[in-house]
């Protein structure tokens, strides 16, 4: 069953294997939803159960990591065809998604991010070492709907408060619900920033957004 071989593969951070496996995906016109949402997020929250529960190290965390992103990169274009072709063409909600300036930790952020698209969101992920304004940028862009920020290090934080203070300089704080994550984040210092939530999980982080829409 390829969902099955695809779940082990992501799991394996076999990133040739799920390569091979959604281009057959695509070869043999099977459907990209499920692939991705029975596939490769089933591996990837295979790997974080595993990792919460110590039996499984960074390096295979991070392996898994690029192998989902690199299966998202293949079907990524599949997945709006599928919805388009099931009625489906009207957007759940546009996110972007990054990781804060001066921190370049984004695995959990690719997880959000893979998430959010097997939920049916359209995602734009800006990658990690982002400022304020390059999440600004981005959102004005594809007319965003919602901004998340993502913040590993205690040293990084402040960068989320600071994307929140650059949107109410630049007049445009109301257009975005402003939502951040990550280890050291909480709701309290979501509160204090006055951002619009505060998600602990990946799927904390797609019901987060389904209620801010």
């Amino acid at each position: 069953m390829i969902l099955d071989e695809l779940k082990q593969a992501v799991m394996d951070g076999d990133s040739d294997q799920v390569k091979e496996l959604c281009q057959k995906v695509l070869d043999e016109h099977l459907n990209p939803v499920e692939a991705v949402e029975q596939g490769l997020i089933k591996g990837i929250e295979e790997i974080g159960r595993l990792w919460t529960e110590g039996e499984m190290f960074l390096p295979d965390v991070m392996m898994g990591a690029d192998s989902l992103k690199i299966g998202l990169d293949i079907l990524g274009a599949e997945l709006s065809k599928a919805k388009a072709a099931a009625g489906d063409t009207t957007s759940k909600g546009k996110i972007v998604i990054g990781t804060v300036k001066g921190d370049i930790h984004d695995i959990g952020k690719n997880i959000v991010s893979a998430m959010m698209t097997a939920a049916g969101l359209d995602v734009y992920d800006i990658g990690f070492d982002q400022g304020a304004e390059v999440f600004a940028d981005k959102a004005e862009a594809i007319g965003a709907d919602i901004i998340g920020a993502s913040a590993l290090l205690t040293t990084t934080m402040s960068e989320q408060k600071e994307l929140v203070e650059y949107l109410k300089s630049k007049g445009l704080r109301s257009k975005y619900k402003v939502i951040i994550g990550g280890g050291p984040t909480t709701q309290g210092w979501a509160d204090e920033i006055g951002a619009d939530g505060w998600a602990e999980t990946a799927n904390d982080a797609v019901t987060l957004c389904y209620k801010l829409l």
